[in-house]
């Protein structure tokens, strides 16, 4: 059985890839290829099958529907996220409910996106993405502090 802080470390990666593929997805609105409905999988072997849905929401901004299928023991997880994705700190949900989490998300340039996860007041975790020239694959290096300790985690997703 995961420890409680294992299961935090895990979401606040999770937390931080969404964070970036909706960056991403909405600097390139307009093109269909990251546009809304479009549906991008998770295939590093941390976080293989874990999916991402991206949807219209809020005034112009994303509704980011993250399913983390079950792992281990755990059951599977959907996480939810309403972002007007102009670098403002936004609540995620698990199972519709607020985690405590919140996250903001920074477009650097169109392929490079920064991203700061915060629980509560304090920042956990940081991400830097880039997307492929031809926008269909997208490597984010995120950085995570818990207990004293940074971890290093380098996921790859592929847009379907």
């Amino acid at each position: 059985m995961r420890s409680v802080v294992t299961i935090k470390r895990t979401t606040t990666r999770l937390i931080g890839s969404v964070v970036f593929l909706a960056a991403m997805s909405w600097a390139n609105l307009a093109h269909a290829q990251f546009g809304v409905g479009s549906t991008w999988v998770r295939t590093d072997a941390l976080g293989k099958g874990i999916t991402l849905t991206i949807e219209a929401c809020c005034k112009g901004g994303l509704r980011l529907i993250y399913k983390i299928p079950t792992m281990g023991d755990q059951p599977a997880v959907t996480m939810t996220v309403d972002s007007p994705m102009d670098g403002t700190e936004v609540p995620s949900l698990i199972g519709g409910k607020p985690s405590g989490q919140t996250m903001a998300a920074k477009r650097v340039d169109d392929h490079h996106y920064t991203a700061v996860v915060k629980m509560g007041a304090t920042a956990s975790g940081t991400s830097n993405g880039i997307v492929s020239p031809d926008g269909k694959t997208m490597t984010v290096e995120t950085v995570t502090q818990a207990g004293g300790k940074s971890q290093k985690v380098i996921e790859t997703w592929v847009r379907k």
